[in-house]
């Protein structure tokens, strides 16, 4: 037995919709290994596909995705050891970040590192969350 193990998602998932982008692209939302769990990066995508307008909404869907993939591992905020954020406008919705995420990350902080970028996959994202979680 493999000590890797790749999370796939039920189909029609409240938080995803379906699995047609990880199946296109050819990747896992998250891959288990050596105690860790890594999840790919999450962004604010609505589970239908559409991408919301405002920055806000987008943080709050990508930690909602986040989350819902930490919650099918049996894990919650509070096992992150790592946090990566990328902005395409840093300066713009760092403090909205922020706040966010002091709400869903309240104690046993990650380490957490801050890019700004460019661009993301598509490009009306502002927004993408990499994280590093240790599994029990």
């Amino acid at each position: 037995m493999s000590s890797i193990q790749r999370l796939r998602l039920p189909e029609n998932h409240p938080t995803f919709g379906s699995n047609k982008v990880f199946d296109l692209f050819q990747y896992s939302p998250a891959v288990q290994a050596g105690g860790l769990l890594f999840v790919a990066g999450q962004v604010g995508i609505r589970p239908d596909g559409t991408v919301p307008e405002s920055a806000e909404e987008q943080i709050e869907l990508a930690f909602q995705r986040l989350g819902a993939i930490l919650a099918r591992r049996g894990l919650g905020f509070d096992d992150l050891v790592e946090l990566v954020s990328y902005h395409v406008r840093i300066d713009e919705q760092l403090a909205t970040f922020r706040a966010i995420k002091e709400r869903c990350i309240t104690r046993e902080f990650p380490a957490w590192t801050i890019l700004g970028v460019a661009s993301l996959a598509r490009p009306d994202l502002l927004v993408e969350i990499k994280a590093v979680a240790a599994a029990k």
